[in-house]
Order: structure tokens, then sequence, then C-alpha cells
């Protein structure tokens, strides 16, 4: 499958909170935490569990930068 997605970061699921509609995952990149939310139906669609290596598309209008 080929993406417009430039930001593609490999992850694994370190958390996973299901609510009604939505659902949060807490990702693990090398030592960073990063937290997506996607929809419930998704969520159950992917399977997706802890420990599950994953891929995150992050498409975005504006990235903000801190030094």
């Amino acid at each position: 499958m080929q993406l417009s997605a430039r930001n593609q970061l490999r992850a694994k699921v370190t958390n996973v909170k299901n609510g009604p509609v939505s659902t949060e995952l807490t990702l693990d990149l090398n030592g960073q935490t990063m937290v997506s939310t996607i929809t419930t139906e998704s969520a159950n669609n992917l399977r997706i569990k802890e420990g599950d290596d994953v891929t995150a598309l992050v498409k975005a209008s504006s990235v903000m930068i801190m030094k």
C-alpha cells in the first residue's frame, strides 16, 4: 500500500483505553510517547491490543517546534 503521508513512525502500543465512540492508544516510539485517538470501530476492526507493533501515520497542516 502506498500513502501520501510522509511521517510514518514505527511504534509499539503500550496502552489501550476503549470508549463507546473513540479509543485512546498510547504508543512507544523508542522511548518517546505519542497518544493517538481513533474510532472504537477502527480499533476493533484492526484488533489493536497492548504489545502490538503498529505504524503511526502523521499528516498535519502545522507542526510546532520548541527548543
